[in-house]
């Protein structure tokens, strides 16, 4: 009996390959462009390497473009968000936008430590380093045009930053996200930047972002938030979100499987952006 099941001969196959090889060309040469800078901070006296990530069409035009500021985790640098997701320079090209990974310090929380003055890091990201990126790149330079966002200490300073600097930011996110520091009094050396909670009790309440959003309206900020079920930051990230509820502030949150990993935010990080890029389109087409 003849079986009608295609088998593909030498042609097939070779035409299939070479499909291949065109298409991981064409997805490579309109990756974005990936360069390291250093910009330095007057407030702590020091240079801060940042890496930039600008869409492949950067320059060829007066375009402006949006901007999104990525922060990086506990003991991480400015190279963490591009290795825990290399797709980052893809995802600024499909969406058209420059993203921004300044080096936060080993442990900032990026805040402005009430303890050690070396540490200002809330002076740097939303003053310091926004100016030199708007003087420096083509951007649009207006708060609608920004957003912010980061993966665990990352996603703590970039709400905590987002929602004291309204004028600043029109969206701010957050990756598993330590969004409170109060339950771990003895972790991640907290205590050196605020002081422990013998002495310095107010400051652990005046600097976790489940209490900083009491000052933040509803729509000032595009929120969105997301945890994964096996993460041991779950239950504070689930405390901000009913904490949002209760005072009526608009937000997305979502809880999705996956623990505190760079697999989980490697991931997850494309909704986010995929949510910036909507939000950016929405304020920026014309009113009818």
């Amino acid at each position: 009996m003849r079986s009608n099941t295609f088998k593909p001969g030498r042609l097939q196959r070779s035409i299939f390959m070479t499909c291949l090889i065109i298409t991981g060309f064409i997805n490579t040469a309109l990756a974005g462009k990936a360069d390291s800078i250093s910009v330095y901070s007057e407030s702590m006296k020091k240079n801060v390497p940042c890496m930039v990530i600008t869409p492949s069409g950067y320059g060829k035009s007066n375009k402006p473009y949006n901007v999104i500021f990525l922060l990086h985790g506990y003991s991480g640098n400015q190279n963490q968000w591009l290795r825990d997701a290399p797709q980052l320079p893809t995802l600024a090209d499909n969406y058209n936008f420059i993203i921004v990974c300044p080096d936060g310090g080993f442990n900032s929380w990026y805040f402005d430590s009430p303890k050690d003055p070396t540490y200002k890091y809330e002076t740097f990201v939303s003053g310091e380093l926004v100016k030199y990126i708007d003087k420096n790149y083509n951007t649009k330079a207006t708060k609608n045009s920004r957003a912010i966002t980061g993966l665990s200490m990352g996603g703590h300073g970039a709400l905590f930053l987002a929602t004291r600097h309204t004028d600043i930011y029109g969206a701010a996110g957050s990756l598993a996200g330590g969004v409170n520091m109060r339950p771990f009094p003895n972790n991640w050396d907290i205590s050196k930047k605020i002081g422990d909670t013998a002495c310095c009790e107010e400051n652990w309440i005046r600097y976790s972002v489940v209490n900083v959003i009491e000052s933040l309206k509803n729509k000032e900020l595009k929120l969105v938030i997301d945890c994964g079920v096996d993460d041991f930051f779950l239950n504070v990230n689930r405390e901000l979100h009913k904490k949002l509820l209760d005072r009526k502030i608009d937000h997305d949150y979502t809880e999705r499987p996956g623990g505190h990993s760079g697999e989980y935010w490697g991931k997850t990080i494309d909704y986010q952006l995929l949510a910036f890029s909507l939000f950016f389109n929405s304020v920026g087409a014309p009113k009818k």
